[in-house]
């Protein structure tokens, strides 16, 4: 019954699939329940959240266990004790699995680091504060990050951080240094223009401490630790210095170089 509910379907190292729609014994066609962005399944009630989280946490433990190229999803159906049919039916193809974590970490970042930001409006503080939650909710999955990072560097691979694909996780993030911009105390004394693209600037500075954390084998990955709490104050008083007149010319070159440049590179982001 697995292989008829998986025809079509491929299984092998790199568990590439095709993504025609499997039933799900839980609500009939996948159809029914609408796909995320990406090839994954929306779950529509608490019985089948629960199947797709158990079948992701189910993956991670797998990738740690095994690594990601040896784990196929015919293993980690079965160890999560639900049909490959069902597997495929959440997520369409194993590198989907990466997608959901990308989802639920950002998701669990963006609530952490809200929560220890919550009592400062000092921006410089803020922002810190943003960089190092993301630190410690993804140190876990610290010791088979460069698996990941192998495919997700690939431009055509969906698993790229500026894939359409990773649009949902990257929108998370992207709101998460919105918070941290409007609820500090310099919002108010910006450019509106720069207030509007700076959290994206701020999640690729993000992007530029996950590399280096892929790479840091130090204990605790301190030296990516030690990264953030010098290279921060420098940004932040880089934005500061942009409110002022004598910096304006600057400020607007910049802001050319964002929309021009960098924005058009990210899926799904409006050039404004």
């Amino acid at each position: 019954m697995d292989d008829l509910a998986a025809t079509n379907r491929t299984d092998g190292e790199n568990g590439t699939a095709e993504t025609s729609a499997v039933p799900d014994p839980e609500h009939g066609p996948a159809a029914e329940s609408g796909p995320m962005p990406g090839g994954r399944a929306q779950p529509k009630t608490d019985k089948s959240e629960a199947t797709r989280a158990l079948i992701l946490e189910t993956a991670m433990r797998l990738f740690q266990e095994r690594g990601y190229e040896k784990t196929t999803m015919r293993a980690i159906a079965t160890e999560a004790g639900v049909s490959v049919g069902n597997a495929y039916y959440y997520f369409s193809a194993k590198e989907f699995l990466i997608q959901g974590f990308y989802d639920r970490m950002t998701y669990d970042h963006a609530a952490d680091a809200r929560r220890r930001m919550a009592h400062t409006r000092d921006f410089a503080e803020r922002l810190q504060i943003a960089l190092e939650s993301w630190l410690d909710t993804a140190a876990p999955y610290h010791e088979f990050s460069a698996q990941f990072f192998r495919t997700a560097a690939d431009p055509s691979s969906s698993l790229s951080p500026f894939s359409n694909e990773s649009h949902p996780a990257r929108a998370t993030a992207v709101e998460l240094f919105r918070d941290v911009l409007q609820g500090s105390e310099l919002a108010p004394k910006l450019d509106a223009e720069l207030v509007e693209l700076l959290p994206d600037v701020l999640w690729l500075h993000l992007m530029v401490v996950v590399l280096y954390w892929v790479f840091d084998r130090t204990e605790d990955t301190e030296r990516t630790r030690e990264f953030v709490r010098r290279s921060t104050p420098m940004a932040a008083r880089v934005i500061n210095l942009s409110r002022y007149r004598v910096f304006r010319p600057i400020v607007r070159d910049a802001k050319g170089l964002i929309q021009d440049f960098i924005l058009p590179t990210i899926g799904k982001t409006a050039v404004k």
